[in-house]
Order: C-alpha cells, then sequence, then structure tokens
C-alpha cells in the first residue's frame, strides 16, 4: 500500500497513533475508575469449585452470581511458543484459585487507557454464572463469549458480566494476544498476522468442552464483540477454524465493511481500502518497519524470528507504536485465507443469526478527542482542509453544501457527522445488506445522546451518542452506573433483555420487549433497523439519517 511508501516510518506512525482509538469501551472504562469484574469485595464470599478439563478452579460467590477468574485456556505464548498457534493448556493438580483477575497480555499505556503488561502467560478466561433465578432449571444456560474492543490495550477482566448473566446466560470474557504479539507477519511463519483470532478460536473451543460445568449448553453459544472485537466477529464469521464454535453473532461497532478516507482519523493518516483488513503482504511490511530498531533484522525469516523471541517483553514494548500498528488482521492464511468483505458478499461465511449495529454519532469521539474535547478547537479552516484530504477538491465542495458548518453548533461536529455517515453509516449499511441476504439480521443503532462519557477527557464536547457508549448498558459499570437516569436504567435493562433473548433463540424478543422485526433487505420499503435510546424504542430509516443516498451518488 502507497502508505508504507516513503516516508514509511512517519506514515505508520501517525496510521497507527488513529488507529489506537478503535475500541475505546475496552480498558477507557477502568482508565475512568471503573472496578475489574467481580472485585466488588463487599458482595464476594467463598465460592464453589468447579472442575475443567485441565483441573478444578475455586470462584467466587458475588450475591446469587458465581465469578471465576483467570482460567487458562491455551498455554503461555513465551519463548518459542511466541508468535506460534496457540499451545494446549497444562493441566494443574489441586484447585486452581479463581478469585482474582488474571493478568493481561503484554499492552503499554494509551492516553485513555492507563494500564500495561509485560506478562506474556496471559490467555485466560473469566466466566460469570447466572443466579439459580435466572437460569432455566430444565436446560444448560446460553452462552456468551464476549471479544472485547481495541487492538492493542485491554482484558476480559475489565467487562463485569452480571447483567446478562442476571438474564439467564453464563457469560464468558476473553483475553487474547494484543497489539505485535497477535499480528506480527514473517514469510513462511505459521499463523503470521492472526495469532489474536487464533487465541479466540482457542477460547471458544474450550467453551465448548468446559461449559456443561458451568451450567452452559456448548451447542448455544453466541460469539460477542465491541469494534476492534466485532471486526473479530465477523472474521470468525468467515474463519474455517471457526465453523461450529458458535450458533449467533453479534457485533457493535464493527468495522468488517469500513474503509478510511484520507485525513478521517486525524491530520496526515493516509486512507486504507480495509479499516481492519491487510494482505499478509502489508503485515509483514509493518512488522520489517516496525521491528527494525530491534536489531534483528535478518534475510533469512527464521532468524529474524529468533532474534525476536528472545527478547525480552519491556524491549519489544519500548518501540514507539509497535502495539498500534498491529490493530488490523491480516488474511490470505490459513486463519483467514479470503478478504472478510468477500467472503460476506458471497455468502462464503457461516450461516448463523446475527445481531448488529453502530451508534448514531460514532465519529464523535475521534474528532473530539483529537480536537475540542483537549483544547484544540476544530476551526472553519480545519474542515475545509479535512474535507479536501478525504474527498478531492470537486467532491469536498459538494460535500460541504450538503453538510453546511452553519447548520451544526460546530465545524467539529459536522466533520464528525460527515465522517459518522461516510465512513461508519455507509459500512455498517453495507454489512448489514450482505449478511441480511443469507441470514437472519436484526440491525439496530444505539442512540442515546445523553450517553455517560467515562473517557477522561478536560475539554468541553457534545459526544451524542459515541463508538462503544453503548457497552456500559449492557456489562456492569461502577463508573457510568452512578450517571444513568431511570429512563438510561430502563434502555439498560431492555437492551440487556434483548441481546439475552437473541443468546438464547437467535431472535431479540421476549416477553416485555418492544417489537424488533429482521433486517430484510428485499423487502418493500427501508430494511428494518431498530432504534435504542432512553426516548423510544422501535424503527428508524437508517438510511435516511444517515444521507446515504448523498453517499451512494457521490462518485
Amino acid at each position: 500500500m502507497t502508505h508504507l511508501r516513503t516516508p514509511r516510518r512517519a506514515a505508520v506512525s501517525m496510521t497507527v497513533t488513529a488507529l489506537a482509538l478503535t475500541g475505546l469501551s475496552t480498558t477507557a472504562n477502568t482508565d475512568a475508575g471503573q472496578a475489574v469484574a467481580g472485585t466488588r469485595r463487599a458482595a464476594v464470599v467463598a465460592g464453589d469449585t468447579v472442575r475443567t478439563d485441565a483441573g478444578p478452579v475455586r470462584g467466587t460467590r458475588s450475591g446469587a452470581y458465581r465469578i471465576f477468574h483467570g482460567i487458562p485456556y491455551a498455554g503461555a505464548p513465551e519463548g518459542r511458543h511466541r508468535w506460534a498457534p496457540p499451545q494446549p493448556v497444562r493441566p494443574w493438580k489441586g484447585v486452581r484459585d479463581a478469585t482474582e483477575p488474571g493478568p493481561l497480555c503484554p499492552q503499554v499505556p494509551s492516553p485513555y487507557a492507563q494500564v500495561s503488561s509485560t506478562e506474556e502467560d496471559c490467555l485466560v478466561l473469566n466466566v460469570t454464572t447466572p443466579p439459580p433465578s435466572a437460569a432455566r432449571q430444565a436446560a444448560p444456560a446460553p452462552v456468551l463469549v464476549w471479544i472485547h474492543g481495541d487492538g492493542s490495550v485491554g482484558g476480559g477482566a475489565f467487562f463485569d458480566g452480571r447483567r446478562l448473566a442476571g438474564r439467564g446466560l453464563v457469560v464468558v470474557t476473553v483475553n487474547y494476544r494484543l497489539g505485535v504479539f497477535g499480528g506480527l507477519a514473517l514469510p513462511g511463519l505459521e499463523g503470521a498476522g492472526a495469532f489474536g483470532l487464533q487465541d479466540q478460536q482457542a477460547a471458544l473451543a474450550w467453551v465448548r468442552h468446559n461449559a456443561r460445568a458451568f451450567g452452559g449448553d456448548p451447542g448455544n453459544v453466541t460469539v460477542a464483540g465491541v469494534s476492534f472485537g466485532a471486526s473479530a466477529v465477523a472474521a470468525h464469521l468467515t474463519s474455517p477454524g471457526s465453523r461450529g464454535l458458535f450458533h449467533h453473532a453479534v457485533m457493535a461497532s464493527g468495522e468488517a465493511m469500513m474503509d478510511m478516507p484520507a485525513g478521517a482519523m486525524g491530520p496526515g493518516v493516509p486512507g486504507y481500502p480495509w479499516y481492519v483488513w491487510r494482505t499478509g503482504r502489508e503485515m509483514e511490511d509493518i512488522t520489517t518497519e516496525m521491528t527494525s530498531s530491534l536489531g534483528c533484522r535478518s534475510d533469512r525469516p527464521e532468524r529474524t524470528l529468533a532474534c525476536l523471541r528472545a527478547l525480552p517483553v519491556k524491549t519489544i514494548l519500548e518501540v514507539p507504536y509497535i502495539m498500534n500498528a498491529f490493530q488490523a488482521f491480516g488474511y490470505g492464511n490459513a486463519t483467514l485465507p479470503e478478504l472478510p468483505p468477500t467472503a460476506l458478499r458471497a455468502g462464503r461465511f457461516h450461516h448463523v443469526p446475527v445481531l448488529s449495529g453502530a451508534t448514531r454519532d460514532e465519529h464523535r469521539v475521534f474528532v473530539g478527542m483529537t480536537y475540542d474535547a483537549v483544547g484544540n478547537p476544530f476551526t472553519e479552516a480545519d474542515y475545509d482542509d479535512a474535507l479536501r484530504t478525504a474527498f478531492g477538491a470537486n467532491r469536498a465542495t459538494r460535500v460541504r453544501a450538503e453538510y453546511p458548518s452553519t447548520a451544526f453548533p460546530s465545524p467539529g461536529l459536522a466533520w464528525a457527522t460527515v465522517i459518522t455517515d461516510r465512513m461508519w453509516a455507509r459500512g455498517t449499511q453495507a454489512q448489514h445488506t450482505a449478511l441480511a441476504r443469507h441470514v437472519p439480521l436484526y440491525a439496530y443503532e444505539f442512540a442515546d445522546r445523553d450517553a455517560p462519557m467515562y473517557l477522561p477527557l478536560p475539554g468541553e464536547f457534545d459526544f451524542g451518542a459515541f463508538h462503544a457508549g453503548d457497552t456500559p448498558y449492557l456489562f456492569e459499570d461502577e463508573a457510568a452506573e452512578p450517571l444513568f437516569t431511570p429512563a438510561q436504567r430502563r434502555l439498560s435493562a431492555t437492551m440487556a433483555g434483548y441481546w439475552a433473548a437473541f443468546a438464547r433463540t437467535g431472535e431479540p424478543r421476549g416477553a416485555g420487549l418492544p417489537p424488533w422485526l429482521p433486517h430484510r433487505p428485499a423487502a418493500s420499503g427501508r430494511p428494518y433497523t431498530q432504534s435504542l435510546s432512553p426516548e423510544r424504542i422501535g424503527p428508524v430509516d437508517y438510511h435516511r439519517e444517515h444521507n446515504l443516498g448523498f453517499w451512494s451518488r457521490l462518485p
């Protein structure tokens, strides 16, 4: 790709800095003071012991819930297993303590998530089981496996599954290899560019083998994710190795069918034909660029690999942007043989029911974090420059006429709306159209424009229904919940009800839930999209709301 040519380092660095903002829900929550899942000590008493296929684990009880932390689902990816497919877990003797969160996978702090780790023995997951009153006594409970967002920070234990478990689900949240540890690629390296996806497949296989021990049904598994995690779900829909490991899929603010106009993620950031997909060669080029300062360059890839495997984690993490540079998935390999958008359009994917959607104001958080909310106002001149960079001079004139800054409270909100509509909504609608031709699809738009902002940002900005702002409505969240209004609490309860019903039956329908029709492109009128807001739950004309007719006409 052109962005990897001269000046390659500058282009890669600027791009990955912007991409680091995707999947904000992961550890931004922690940075805002939220507790790690299940660590509210006042409610925790001695828990039960469950036998997994590698040995027994002892968890805790939090009220009526059982919570198990840090259960290994694969061996430590270190030494010769660094940048190798996940290895089997070594069985343990005695009862393993599962009362504390396991280690995070290697990562460095970001401006919105001040967490770090150098621990490679991190392929662990967490399980929350439903209280007896919420579980169906006659049958095992449905299982929901959560893949967190972002590709360079985060961990499964940051997501407290009790709200969904309270609806009768066994909730599993997963750690997987991040950044360079999940995406490094060298010629001839097995699994290159897709180690994070392979970890997730190993976790899903663990669920298949162990769900019953926790009261779950291995024949009724939903894989779900947000942002980068939702894109991973799209990858699993098309990956041969994921066949049979799940039966429903949920994608929140996913980027599977999304491109990126130049400058959309910040000044100087080049455009991409696909936001999260890279060819094997592109992943190899990124690897060469990002590891060149580590003293491991060689004409023989096996020597380069051996040198990199011998380096301490801390040394690798000191390379600027090395984690952010790998927030993409490589395709053209055994894990991901085909470009996922091509496979989705052609129907070459695992045909399971899908629940998928986005937020109404996806891009506002990225504009706010780059400009107004950090004391750097986005001006009229910035708007003109951004439009010309993204669309060229002629098309920029047409876009400005369609989105005049005078129609918005600020130029920053005008630009955020342009990119929300052009990049996020256009990509989301393309994804829904492709999927709905082959499987039951339930589309939604999270539209609470007063959703609590959990990022530590100093300036004033109207974030609206921002990217990943719906995550605290599904997972227990100690920072956001005190800010919920009664209407937002009702919305949270309804959303949890929808998600639990979908995990149980493949349809978001149930007693007391407003009707939600499937998204059928061939039906008369607009395909159905459910708006989710405190004021109203019901159909929205997503095509009209995001001006998709204009964007389809713009050459």
